[in-house]
């Protein structure tokens, strides 16, 4: 189990980037369009005036069981451990352990 406070952290940062998704959104777009290098520099200057976790690289995927932020399965939200005992349990359709 990963610290509580990290999780919390995550958490907040994910509320945070759902804020303002739709403002850096658009600040982006506008940096991108803009030919002018002084307009591209003040552009990018209200971008950094942004709060920093409110940029989507600093979320954390996390297993949503146990919180463990490495081994995470995107399909599942799941970590390796979790995904192989609930995949033995048969909680998880469709997922059969492999022979061969």
């Amino acid at each position: 189990m990963a610290k509580k406070s990290m999780i919390a952290r995550d958490v907040k940062r994910k509320k945070m980037v759902e804020r303002f998704s739709d403002r850096r959104a658009a600040l982006m777009a506008a940096f991108h369009a803009a030919k002018d290098p002084m307009e591209r520099l003040e552009i990018h200057r209200k971008i950094q005036g942004l709060p920093r976790n409110s940029a989507p690289n600093r979320v954390r995927n996390r297993c949503w069981a146990t919180g463990k932020p490495r081994g995470v399965y995107r399909d599942f939200g799941l970590c390796r451990n979790q995904l192989r005992e609930r995949a033995h349990k048969g909680e998880l359709p469709g997922v059969v352990k492999s022979s061969w």
